[in-house]
């Protein structure tokens, strides 16, 4: 299941591509757009910004605003940096300690092709896909 932690993630991302003018948007105006919480909103773009997706600035002029353009964003990206890896199972994320019934295991090619779907559908969208146009 993916928290509120990545779906607000993506909501903030969709939100700066939108409101993109080439100046740092203010949290507080996400927060109002997005109607959640700033304080809430803190954790999150933290975490983006230490994951390298945004950039932040403090002060007069200062809030957040894209490092790249929106179609370079894969949600596969954004949603594993918040969430943690996709796998299904714990024998199935990578750098995971090999399982001893991982070669008589009858679930794991199924685990492992329905892991494989997941990520295909999440690396293919990308955040200019999740954008509305305006009119």
């Amino acid at each position: 299941m993916i928290s509120t932690k990545g779906r607000y993630a993506l909501r903030v991302l969709i939100d700066l591509a939108e409101h993109e003018d080439g100046s740092y948007i203010p949290l507080k105006d996400i927060a109002a757009r997005q109607n959640i919480s700033k304080k809430y909103l803190e954790i999150i773009v933290k975490n983006l910004v230490n994951g390298g997706l945004i950039s932040g600035m403090s002060g007069k002029g200062g809030g957040y605003r894209l490092l790249r353009n929106p179609e370079e964003y894969p949600v596969g990206e954004i949603i594993e940096l918040m969430e943690g890896p996709l796998a299904t199972v714990a024998c199935l994320v990578q750098d995971a300690e090999e399982c001893p019934r991982a070669a008589s295991c009858p679930t794991l090619p199924m685990w492992s092709e329905f892991d494989q779907i997941v990520h295909d559908y999440f690396y293919s969208k990308k955040l200019s896909d999740l954008i509305q146009v305006r009119q």
